[in-house]
């Protein structure tokens, strides 16, 4: 919105060219959110407990987490109104990149939004915290999902086809349907990769910060891959594609790592606040949104490897406790679980380690699937 208020006066003050440059507005975004998000915590908190939404603790979960009973939750609202705000403010709007993933992000929240709500009025009735039943969320993300998919497959945002992704390590190398009528079958991928990366992050949203904390690394990293996709010359160095109109998404991306270092400060353990499936959802709607916008799904392996980590540990913890109980009975299975408890932040927990101790060690993991990802710049 800036971009369009400020241009027609760079005439009279050439200083403004400044508002040109990504490199500047991704900065900016990034101060604005991060001061938005000092703004408007402490008032979303306190509305929040006036309104006595509260954390919903699991049973089985390690003991100290049931001090976090009266802990507000729902601050994803904090991060949604930090990002989309500032983002408004400084990209440009009639960019697709940016449009398509605020649409994402705005809708994975509204869906963890329900989701919350709906376990609130739960409680308060007396009921089981079952919230947004698991069908109709699982509905909710794959929509979204598909739509983006027919979007990017009818209408490309790139010279890439709009059904393709590209693989990390090789250049100048993308990934198509082997025929052209399965094609089709790219929207389901967009689906997979959205539905999936939105519950991965929402099962690390299990400890004080460590969600944001991943999330922030993670779109930092594909904020500098939608910079150097975005420009010719960094493009053409490096030995990537070339997107065209793809560097906005880094303004995009810094929005969101101001927001989250911003939620982090009341989100650090003690947290003031928990961002619940308002949050979680959210930040894995864009993050996922980001990777498909880029071609860069099979790089998400690799950025996102705690999150994926997190994910690998549910299914297995599960697949082996139904194998085992099919084998074995119920209480073998019970008393010979693969994790003490997954997902795997609580098996650390459980080990003995301290919560801020799995919260700092488990965002130094996601500073290495970083470093890995960024290597795959130049290991090409």
């Amino acid at each position: 919105m800036l971009h369009y208020l400020l241009s027609p006066l760079i005439r009279e003050f050439p200083t403004l060219r400044l508002i040109n440059y990504i490199s500047f507005r991704a900065a900016a975004a990034a101060v604005t959110a991060l001061l938005l998000a000092f703004l408007v915590g402490p008032m979303i908190i306190r509305r929040l407990r006036a309104m006595k939404v509260r954390q919903v603790v699991r049973e089985g979960t390690p003991a100290t987490h049931l001090l976090k009973a009266t802990t507000p939750t729902m601050g994803g609202l904090i991060i949604l109104a930090a990002s989309i705000v500032p983002t408004l403010l400084w990209t440009r709007l009639d960019n697709r990149y940016v449009l398509i993933a605020l649409l994402v992000t705005v809708w994975m929240g509204g869906i963890g939004f329900l989701d919350d709500v709906l376990k609130l009025k739960q409680k308060r009735e007396g009921r089981e915290n079952v919230g947004l039943v698991e069908r109709y969320k699982l509905v909710g993300q794959v929509s979204i999902g598909m739509l983006v998919g027919v979007l990017l497959w009818k209408f490309p945002l790139a010279t890439l086809p709009g059904a393709s992704t590209t693989l990390p390590f090789l250049k100048y190398v993308y990934v198509v349907p082997a025929v052209a009528a399965l094609e089709f079958l790219y929207v389901f991928w967009a689906a997979f990769i959205l539905t999936g990366t939105s519950n991965a992050v929402n099962l690390a949203d299990g400890l004080d910060g460590l969600a944001a904390g991943l999330a922030a690394i993670a779109v930092s990293t594909f904020a500098f891959f939608a910079y150097v996709m975005g420009r010719v010359d960094a493009s053409a160095y490096l030995q990537l594609f070339y997107l065209p109109g793809a560097g906005e998404l880094t303004v995009y991306c810094m929005a969101l790592v101001g927001a989250c270092v911003g939620f982090l400060w009341f989100n650090t353990h003690p947290a003031q606040v928990t961002m619940g499936d308002t949050g979680a959802l959210a930040l894995g709607g864009a993050i996922g949104a980001i990777a498909i916008l880029l071609k860069s799904e099979f790089l998400l392996l690799l950025v996102g490897g705690v999150f994926v980590a997190e994910t690998v540990s549910v299914i297995l913890q599960r697949s082996v406790f139904k194998y085992r109980r099919r084998r074995h009975g119920v209480e073998y299975a019970r008393q010979h679980r693969l994790f003490r408890r997954a997902p795997l932040h609580h098996h650390f927990e459980l080990s003995g380690w301290k919560e801020s101790q799995v919260v700092v060690r488990f965002w130094i993991l996601g500073i290495l699937c970083a470093f890995v990802a960024l290597t795959t710049l130049k290991l090409r």
